[in-house]
């Protein structure tokens, strides 16, 4: 039988680990990421809000902001959810109908 090299059997098993290692530490940067970019987003949202209600206190009104393509965060992300519930609903009927053919 052959001699086995503790100290080589060492260094390779931690060379499979620390690979291991580096891509769970990719996958906490890209997470991290999405949080910082949702933050970021919802932000953004409120600071869209709140332009908005200035423009209506400076006169505009919903009627003409919705005719210059600015109309209320809120009907525009209302809109935008509504579509995605539905996709997302059609999507994961599809997966229930593809799990119970199996």
């Amino acid at each position: 039988m052959a001699t086995l090299d503790i100290e080589q059997t060492r260094n390779q098993a931690k060379a499979l680990l620390n690979s291991r290692i580096d891509s769970v530490t990719e996958l906490v940067k890209a997470r991290q990421r999405i949080t910082d970019l949702r933050e970021q987003l919802a932000e953004a949202e409120r600071e869209d809000k709140r332009a908005y209600v200035r423009a209506t206190k400076d006169g505009w009104s919903p009627e003409e902001l919705k005719k210059l393509g600015l109309e209320s965060g809120a009907a525009g992300r209302r809109r935008k959810s509504a579509n995605r519930a539905t996709s997302d609903s059609a999507a994961a009927s599809t997966e229930d109908d593809s799990h119970g053919a199996h």
